[in-house]
């Protein structure tokens, strides 16, 4: 025995073949159409051609390259420990955010210092835990080592700061 009541929540709501061609229309021919007029209306607006010195911008921003090559000045002085430390470090070092030793704090220093001068600079050249790879930024790895021994001297460490390279060592690199 069926019940007349369920037999009839079974049905969908479009009973005909032509209530199927308008549904059809209406959930994709429509919304084309509503693409299309969109896209035209946002493509078409009031924009003046440029004339004389504005073309010549114009066409010159358009025609302008991706990318670009940065040639930074070998010659110019090396910066300080203290320039370095400012420009790069002192974000997180100053703060001791993400575990990076605090600047001058003797006992959380001690142990890295204890690792030596070159491993230190190894580390902040590639990064070591949350501390991301220094080398190839703004600062040459001379620079950063600089910067190295100025946070490491100021925790207790006895580290000279390293001398500018040689003209045939920089022509070597």
């Amino acid at each position: 025995m069926t019940n007349p009541q369920q037999e009839g929540a079974h049905t969908g709501p479009i009973k005909s073949p032509q209530q199927v061609l308008l549904a059809g229309f209406f959930s994709f021919v429509v919304p084309i159409f509503v693409i299309i007029a969109l896209v035209t209306f946002v493509v078409s607006g009031d924009k003046p051609a440029p004339s004389g010195a504005n073309a010549e911008k114009a066409k010159a921003e358009r025609l302008q390259k991706v990318g670009m090559v940065e040639i930074r000045n070998a010659n110019r002085p090396l910066r300080t420990g203290e320039e370095v430390f400012k420009g790069q470090c002192a974000a997180c070092h100053a703060t001791g955010a993400a575990g990076a030793p605090k600047f001058g704090d003797a006992a959380a220093w001690a142990p890295r210092i204890a690792t030596g001068f070159d491993a230190l600079v190894h580390s902040a050249l590639k990064g070591k835990g949350a501390m991301a790879p220094q080398g190839g930024g703004d600062f040459n790895d001379t620079e950063i080592a600089r910067g190295v021994a100025y946070m490491a001297n100021a925790a207790g460490g006895n580290f000279t700061e390293p001398a500018p390279p040689a003209a045939g060592d920089a022509a070597a690199k």
